[in-house]
């Protein structure tokens, strides 16, 4: 009988502020899907404080616009973090696009899945049995 092996699985999770509300939704719907040893979350910090208050530990990086969104890059290309799921506010300009150019790129670069929006999230997230 073949025995599954367990990985670690750093996911990290970063919302605008038109979209942290939708996130925090979208944990709580699938949070049993997150809540597992072997899924380690990170977070910007503000997205990170609105994902602690509805109960799954976090770990908080800087907030995006202070470099948030660059350190979960750097983990990226790092290969800690293997999902990125990004709630971005298509309807708002943000003074560090730069940033989140840069993560998008890296994501693509090194070949870690990302969502943008809640629909390709939740297949993602169908699709960690087969990863964790």
């Amino acid at each position: 009988m073949k025995t599954k092996t367990v990985k670690k699985f750093e996911m990290a999770i970063i919302a605008h502020d038109g979209k942290k509300a939708e996130m925090v939704e979208f944990l709580n719907r699938n949070k049993h899907l997150l809540i597992s040893e072997n899924i380690k979350l990170i977070a910007t910090g503000t997205t990170g404080s609105k994902i602690e208050n509805s109960g799954l530990k976090v770990r908080k990086m800087l907030s995006g616009p202070l470099g948030g969104d660059a350190q979960i890059a750097a983990r990226v290309a790092e290969g800690k973090t293997k999902m990125v799921l990004f709630f971005k506010d298509p309807t708002s300009s943000h003074a560090h696009e730069p940033d989140i150019s840069m993560l998008i790129r890296i994501c693509d670069v090194h070949n870690v899945p990302l969502a943008t929006n809640e629909a390709t999230a939740q297949l993602l997230l169908l699709g960690l049995d087969d990863r964790v």
